[in-house]
């Protein structure tokens, strides 16, 4: 998730720094069957959706421009996903509850939300705690603290992973090494609550899908693993401009057979509802290919439609083209 307005977002927290830098910088669980039916679902929507190889999931940040304005809450989305879009699994952003990591309240409010809608809680995504991959090894070894929290709220709310970012500053060799050692001290951690640690492609070094499916390889645990998003190939950016990017399907191919989660990013459709970025037909497939049965989460960024508009187009787009 690293369109312009998150970049944006993620400046003001005073995450990005230099080249090198990302912007903010799933083994699937139960859920509820998606072919429980809502108010702007059809029995055919229903039948379409029991025969996809996947189960959908909505991530938090297609809804970031309603959070940010305050039009709707984080302990709202379990309900939004499931009555207003029929999808019964999220996927958090800690950016938007950030400091209610260790609220035991706060978390069984959003727990009983879920249980009373019916929502199964997937993963959190996590940015704003550090570089994974820093070179300096005290400052990493914070990083990987910091996440113990989302590690620990991720078990309380039933999600089977939190999602990270393998960036740092140096050459494509150090941030490697750097982050091989960090993301196996936090998987250490997290396999203690039976958590995955998942790495998005999410900038810098992040989205060549060579190094990273190689990092992963290196940590060589069975709870790290890979979040392969269809949009976010970005090498290097002047700007807001992105100047150098990495073949998407080439690297979600890359990606897929350490995949505990996939992230269908969308921003733009045609008159015939496809997906103008990302050629759906081609990359399912992919997907599918590498035996993966799991989420695909949601995650609209663009403009044209609205918020909800785009949700549902993405949604429709799956359940078009993701059947067995």
């Amino acid at each position: 998730m690293n369109s312009t307005n998150r970049r944006e977002f993620i400046k003001n927290l005073g995450l990005l720094g230099g080249y090198g830098l990302t912007a903010g910088l799933i083994a699937a669980c139960t859920t509820k069957s998606t072919q429980e039916s809502t108010a702007d679902s059809t029995s055919v929507d229903t039948k379409i959706t029991s025969d996809l190889f996947f189960k959908i999931s909505l991530a938090e940040w297609s809804l970031h421009r309603a959070l940010q304005e305050k039009k709707m809450d984080n302990l709202d989305f379990p309900a939004k996903a499931k009555n207003d879009f029929g999808i019964s699994a999220v996927e958090y952003v800690n950016q938007f509850f950030k400091d209610k990591a260790k609220d035991a309240t706060y978390l069984a409010e959003l727990k009983k939300r879920c249980d009373d809608n019916g929502v199964t809680s997937v993963l959190i995504m996590c940015d704003g705690e550090g570089a994974m991959a820093d070179l300096d090894s005290k400052k990493r070894k914070e990083a990987v603290e910091n996440h113990y929290k989302w590690v620990e709220a991720a078990k309380f709310l039933g999600c089977h992973s939190i999602r990270v970012n393998c960036y740092g500053e140096g050459t494509a060799d150090e941030v490697s090494k750097a982050g091989m050692d960090g993301l196996r001290s936090l998987s250490e951690f997290a396999a203690q609550s039976n958590i995955n640690v998942i790495v998005e492609n999410h900038g810098g070094f992040s989205s060549n899908g060579d190094w990273l499916s190689k990092v992963i390889a290196g940590v060589n645990l069975p709870n790290c693993g890979t979040l392969p998003d269809f949009g976010n190939f970005c090498l290097k950016r002047d700007k807001d401009t992105c100047v150098d990017s990495y073949d998407r399907y080439k690297g979600v191919t890359e990606m897929m057979p350490f995949a505990k989660g996939v992230s269908a990013k969308s921003y733009d459709f045609d008159e015939n509802g496809n997906c103008i970025e990302t050629d759906y037909a081609k990359m399912l497939p992919i997907v599918k290919a590498a035996g993966y049965t799991g989420h695909i989460g949601i995650e609209y960024e663009g403009g044209k439609l609205s918020e909800e508009e785009g949700i549902r187009a993405t949604k429709k787009l799956l359940e078009r083209l993701g059947g067995i």
